[in-house]
């Protein structure tokens, strides 16, 4: 064989081995898209739930066309910080971030993933932040709640009212 026939012949092998390796079934497909569920962590250890909240979050990004960000508040989360020159807590801060994101509007294709192991205390936390915001504070944009079912419908129907998509992902 000549040389130009060896390598017409390992070139037409390769292309064979390539196309037969990209081909999946419906079956290896379907696996692939299948989202990974998750379990919320059953204490209150801050960085298996901060973990935990990230993998939630990253599973509901469709639609998101720009920045994902994360509000999350630990399980004693009112309790005053004495390392805060004004001795606010952890709730006063998230609290005024939020509501100071929401004044400026938050630009279309953000998401805003909220969550904690409190998922009444960070309910409150966005009801009271979203109550009064102008009616397109969030439009275009995701607001992404992952807590107890008892808790989505209030903060539903205030991210609604600001013009957010609102998902509900429970924390179980």
């Amino acid at each position: 064989m000549s040389r130009s026939l060896i390598a017409l012949f390992l070139l037409s092998l390769t292309l064979l081995v390539s196309a037969c390796s990209g081909e999946q079934s419906d079956e290896t497909k379907k696996e692939a898209k299948a989202p990974v569920v998750l379990t919320a962590p059953s204490g209150t250890d801050d960085n298996a739930w901060k973990t935990y909240l990230g993998q939630v979050a990253g599973q509901n990004q469709e639609g998101v066309t720009d920045r994902t960000i994360g509000y999350y508040l630990p399980a004693n989360s009112t309790t005053p910080d004495p390392a805060d020159p004004d001795n606010k807590s952890q709730y006063d801060r998230q609290f005024d971030l939020v509501q100071t994101a929401i004044a400026r509007t938050v630009t279309p294709g953000n998401m805003l993933a909220f969550g904690s192991p409190d998922s009444t205390k960070m309910a409150d936390l966005i009801v009271a932040a979203f109550t009064g915001a102008e009616p397109d504070a969030v439009k275009g944009s995701k607001v992404l709640f992952i807590g107890k079912p008892i808790d989505s419908g209030r903060v539903q129907t205030v991210v609604e009212a600001a013009g957010g998509k609102y998902v509900f992902v429970e924390a179980k």
